[in-house]
């Protein structure tokens, strides 16, 4: 395959465009197993520390304000005003199963906005906090940029509730200062935000992964589609689409848009498509619908970068009904069963490893080049899939599937979205990225994804199957668990609160006992580049009780080769 090169400038912002990637899934009621909405969310950053975040539910006084903090950076960006009582929220799902999910695209440098109050993850926060549904916390966040102004670049965020699934992009209108006269203080004349919102259609599955997704979307028809002005009506159900009052014109005060409204296209005007952002953006978008939908080599072209016109649709429908399981098997795919599988090229080693240390673009000779960037990747902090149920209380319905670092060797447990605390082994605080905790499911689990990297091909077979053992197990308990909570709701509602909680918790707190010991049993395994025997988890011994002699398997034909083809005769023994 013909190698595609980028310019210096290109690689550079693209590199720092990469510095939190993320991927996230959407599926409608009508396109799951189950008639679950479902998202998902991986918060992939090589500075983002995994861990179950806990906002209990509570009330305020009058007056009290909240200070807001850029996620991305822990810098404060001011105070606004706290609302009178504020609802539970675990992870990124609250009590009433609303859930929220996000990945950067960056957009146009010249919209980026250094003055606005709130960022893209107080947006969520603050939305998750004030919203019993999706619809309300579209409302909330736009709202919100509109009177605080917007900080940061451009952000889609995916949006679910038990019912509908949305997905929201919204991008800064840069920073142009000027002096109020009376308090001669300095302002930002594009205060606010552009943005579009629309709603999944039932039956259909979308995704995105770092770019701007939404295209052309219907103007305002008072029927299906309002802008920003008409937002109360955004309560009615057969509104689909919502916008910025001036997310066209202001582009055409720019002049970066000349055509028909009909024919704007949000991505392509605000977030520009190039080579980085098909290759290493909607690459993995292609991934996921590629593994449910038919037809989805059609826009390999696109996605390699080769025809940047040729866009994949904002939805597609999947050829079969898509559980939580699908969804984590999507998070952990590395491109497998493609000609891009990076387990199968020379940057593998002889190990097979489907990973590439950063930096992901790089040169030699001249000349530059990149490694492709999967799903699956060793710098997540965490990740979830947020399944939604309509047809049970909202305390138990709502369940947050939820794993810290890498999805291709973690294992995700479920939390209900109605628990009271979180299990200490998750909670925020309990270590952080530069502070070991041996109680911390964080580094519990990158104990074990990093021993595996040294030696792939056989170490993550082991941790695949614990992995599956232990998530068929969870789907077991959360059958049984929803029953119990079930009828003890219908009697006690905050019995069966607890009931979930101490369920949540134990498993929390039992997976993460599990994954240390694992990791000590790989240890002993694979020390020193030998691996035990063992039959159903058990050491073997010899009848007099020494270790069983240790397997060594040979390198790979096709690494002796490259060793032989590197240095010739070199290590060719004499006759």
């Amino acid at each position: 395959m013909k190698k595609i090169a980028l310019s210096l400038v290109g690689l550079l912002m693209l590199q720092a465009q990469l510095s939190e990637a993320c991927t996230s899934y959407l599926v409608t009621k009508g396109a799951s197993k189950d008639g679950s909405a479902m998202i998902s969310y991986a918060a992939d950053s090589h500075v983002r520390y995994g861990e179950l975040y806990f906002r209990p539910a509570k009330d305020y006084p009058a007056g009290t304000m909240v200070t807001l903090y850029d996620r991305g950076s822990n810098k404060p960006l001011g105070q606004i005003p706290q609302v009178t009582h504020t609802y539970s929220v675990v992870g990124m799902m609250n009590e009433h199963q609303v859930a929220i999910g996000e990945s950067t695209f960056g957009g146009r440098h010249e919209l980026e906005d250094t003055t606005g109050t709130i960022d893209y993850g107080s947006l969520m926060f603050l939305a998750l906090q004030r919203s019993k549904t999706a619809r309300e916390a579209i409302k909330v966040m736009t709202e919100l940029v509109d009177q605080y102004g917007y900080y940061g670049a451009g952000e889609s965020f995916s949006i679910g509730d038990p019912n509908e699934v949305w997905i929201l992009e919204m991008v800064g209108k840069g920073t142009t200062l000027a002096i109020d006269k009376k308090s001669k203080k300095s302002y930002n004349k594009n205060k606010g935000a552009l943005w579009v919102a629309i709603r999944i259609p039932d039956g259909y599955i979308s995704a995105h992964a770092n770019h701007a997704r939404i295209q052309t979307f219907p103007m305002e028809d008072g029927v299906k589609s309002i802008s920003f002005k008409n937002i109360n009506k955004i309560f009615e159900p057969n509104i689909e689409v919502v916008y910025a009052n001036d997310v066209i014109s202001y582009a055409r005060e720019k002049k970066w848009y000349t055509g028909e409204d009909k024919e704007f296209s949000f991505s392509d005007t605000y977030a520009p498509i190039d080579f980085g952002k098909a290759r290493f953006s909607e690459f993995r978008v292609w991934a996921m619908f590629n593994s449910y939908c038919d037809g989805m080599s059609e826009y390999l072209d696109y996605v390699t970068g080769k025809n940047l016109k040729h866009r994949m649709p904002l939805y597609v429908k999947p050829n079969r009904k898509i559980s939580p399981r699908d969804l984590i098997t999507s998070k952990r795919n590395h491109l497998e069963g493609t000609e891009f599988d990076m387990s199968q090229d020379i940057g593998a080693g002889p190990h097979a490893l489907p990973y590439r240390w950063r930096p992901m673009t790089w040169k030699y000779d001249g000349k530059e080049y990149f490694h492709e960037r999967t799903t699956a990747t060793q710098q997540t902090g965490f990740s979830f899939i947020a399944q939604m149920r309509s047809w049970m209380p909202n305390t138990i319905g709502g369940i947050s599937w939820f794993g810290v670092d890498d999805a291709a060797s973690c294992v995700y447990v479920p939390f209900y979205c109605g628990m009271t605390k979180v299990p200490e082994s998750w909670a925020e605080g309990n270590g952080d990225m530069l502070t070991y905790s041996p109680t911390s499911a964080f580094w519990a689990f990158n104990r074990v994804a990093n021993f595996a990297y040294l030696r792939y091909d056989v170490i993550i077979k082991d941790v695949q199957k614990l992995q599956k053992e232990m998530e068929d197990k969870s789907e077991l308990f959360v059958k049984a668990t929803d029953a119990a909570a079930l009828e003890l709701h219908k009697a006690d509602p905050a019995a069966a609160r607890e009931y979930i909680t101490n369920f949540s918790v134990d498993l929390g707190n039992n997976t993460v006992k599990r994954w240390n010991d694992f990791s000590n049993w790989l240890l002993v395994k694979y020390i020193d580049g030998n691996i035990k025997k063992e039959k159903d988890g058990l050491f073997l011994r010899n009848p007099y009780g020494f270790p069983a002699s240790p397997n060594q398997p040979e390198l790979p034909d096709y690494w002796k080769k490259t060793i032989i083809d590197q240095t010739g005769k070199k290590f060719e023994e004499l006759k």
